[in-house]
């Protein structure tokens, strides 16, 4: 099998790293040996630590747009199924995050500096992902949409939350009757 590009491998081992170990614990010179590089190699990639953070955070961030967009070619004109389709998202994703969390919430953490590259990618993808939420909420006929999308994004990231932290057994079940009760509300 071919080995991967440098820049790939260099964003492989970084997100590798990034997720069991934290931002701040992971040198550069960690990601070039999981990655078969050297610092350089990354330098020649990406300019700073911090451009390869907000890279990594960039390249989840689409994930999760991708989720949104899955579910609306998935039940297209179907709003209802289109949140709760997001839910499943997150619900089958939390036994994978079980140990080390949302990367989002961690970088956060880990990232006060609202000045900072990452910071930033995280707060527009934050920004996008509600209003692509309250849009579906206005789309279902929910009386408060804006209201509603706030309840279901403290409900996805408080599931993943509580799921890194064990303090709630049985969350995706949970996070997906929260979730359904929200919609039939309005009902």
């Amino acid at each position: 099998m071919a080995k991967l590009p440098p820049r790939e491998r260099i964003l492989d081992a970084a997100e590798e790293l990034f997720r069991s170990e934290g931002i701040r614990r992971v040198t550069l010179q960690a990601i070039a040996d999981r990655a078969e590089t050297t610092k350089m190699a990354i330098y020649r990639h990406f300019e700073t630590k911090d451009a390869l953070v907000a890279e990594w955070l960039r390249i989840v961030a689409a994930d999760y747009q991708a989720a949104f967009d899955r579910v609306e070619a998935d039940h297209p004109g179907r709003p209802r199924e289109q949140i709760l389709g997001l839910a499943r998202f997150i619900a089958e994703g939390l036994p994978g995050i079980s140990h080390r969390g949302c990367p989002f919430i961690n970088s956060i953490a880990e990232l006060p500096d609202r000045s900072h590259p990452a910071r930033q990618v995280i707060e527009n993808h934050k920004a996008l992902q509600t209003r692509r939420l309250v849009a579906m909420c206005t789309e279902a006929g929910l009386p408060d949409p804006e209201q509603a999308a706030a309840e279901i994004t403290f409900l996805l990231e408080g599931a993943q939350v509580s799921t890194q932290n064990g303090s709630i057994d049985r969350t995706s079940d949970r996070l997906m009757r929260i979730v359904e009760g929200i919609l039939d509300r309005s009902l």
